[in-house]
């Protein structure tokens, strides 16, 4: 996974609370192979009417190449599917901006180089505003914690880990990885303080 530290892309306005995984691909799609791409089934119930034509009136229908969500409340909260991070990314998103996020989704998102970017609700619903004509160009810098769309600024939390990961393309083991030589030194410091628990050296 390619790491990256800063984004320009264009925001569009999600301004939808409670957005939750099974909104994001609902359950019938997750028998599809990863490979063959989930991006068309992203928010599918509430993208397709009952002959599964596209909504005329559902934001992400009515433009193209969208980088960037600023959504509402609660994004992503439900079960613990990373195939919804799956969706998102396949279909090209790269940061979602929102107050709060389902504690499960936003940790699958890091691992899958997809930004939750937590921001203030009374500053997210001023980005929302700005965006509710069209689509507008913004920018994201991880080393700052910062973004911008149009001529709002913002700042946004992120724990210091997760944008290390962020910027490295790491998952749960890369990070692991980086501790190698003191996982391995803590390790002969125990064999050699109680031999007795290791029954086999280790090597």
């Amino acid at each position: 996974m390619a790491g990256w530290s800063t984004q320009k892309g264009h925001a569009l306005a999600l301004a939808i609370d409670n957005i939750d995984t099974d909104q994001l691909i609902p359950a019938r799609f997750m028998s599809v192979p990863r490979s063959e791409g989930y991006g068309r089934y992203l928010l599918h119930d509430m993208r397709r009417d009952d002959d599964e034509q596209l909504k005329a009136d559902f934001p992400l229908n009515r433009h193209e190449g969208i980088s960037i969500l600023v959504a509402g409340h609660n994004f992503g909260s439900g079960s613990s599917r990373e195939a919804a991070v799956y969706a998102l990314v396949d279909a090209g998103i790269r940061a979602v901006i929102a107050p709060s996020f389902g504690d499960i989704f936003a940790n699958n998102a890091i691992n899958n180089g997809l930004l939750p970017a937590r921001v203030d609700a009374e500053k997210v619903t001023q980005l929302q505003h700005a965006l509710k004509d069209a689509p507008v160009l913004a920018s994201i810098d991880l080393t700052e914690n910062r973004l911008t769309i149009g001529d709002i600024t913002a700042t946004f939390e992120l724990d210091e880990g997760w944008r290390v990961k962020l910027i490295n393309g790491w998952d749960d083991i890369d990070l692991t990885q980086q501790h190698t030589q003191a996982i391995n030194a803590h390790r002969d410091n125990r064999n050699r303080a109680a031999p007795w628990a290791w029954p086999n050296k280790p090597d």
